[in-house]
């Protein structure tokens, strides 16, 4: 016959499991919250790079940047879409002066954002920091290395390839 354990040990057993859980219950919901603000903060940009229909699509060739922003005259190269004399596009070190680069307008506005393949990943940037945070946070809080290797190798493939299909 096994005898029974103490109280205090089955209490404390219990403490520590509720503990466990509160644990991974808690940096759960931070990862998620994580990968949330990841997806947010991309797709203002990405909706426009992807979802293209009845956007007007062309290209804009820089003549000018200043502060943070970049311009030059828009060509239209899909049906309804309109030439513009100036159009504003985003700086970043992907944008240089003298080059032509393929866009989308923003509805209603004078912004646009590069399209194709490179706009797309650009677009999803902010996805791929979160992607890489969110590993951390799965690793440490809740030890599901698995899970946590697979956030940071996309989040990781995410940035690279932006990186070489902006340039």
């Amino acid at each position: 016959m096994i005898p029974a354990m103490p109280a205090s040990a089955t209490t404390r057993q219990a403490s520590v499991s509720a503990l466990r859980f509160g644990r991974v219950a808690t940096t759960g919901v931070l990862a998620a919250l994580i990968l949330f603000a990841g997806v947010w903060g991309s797709w203002g940009t990405a909706q426009h790079v992807m979802l293209t229909k009845g956007r007007e699509r062309g290209t804009v060739r820089v003549t000018g940047c200043a502060g943070d922003t970049c311009s030059g005259p828009f060509s239209p190269g899909s049906a309804g879409a309109r030439a513009h004399a100036r159009v504003k596009l985003e700086k970043s070190v992907a944008v240089r002066k003298g080059q032509t680069y393929d866009v989308v307008l923003k509805p209603g506005t004078g912004d646009a954002v590069r399209s194709g393949p490179a706009g797309i990943l650009y677009a999803w940037l902010p996805l791929g920091g979160a992607l890489l945070l969110a590993s951390v946070v799965v690793a440490g809080g809740m030890r599901l290395t698995r899970v946590a290797w697979v956030l940071g190798l996309a989040g990781g493939a995410l940035l690279t390839s932006a990186f070489l299909a902006v340039q």
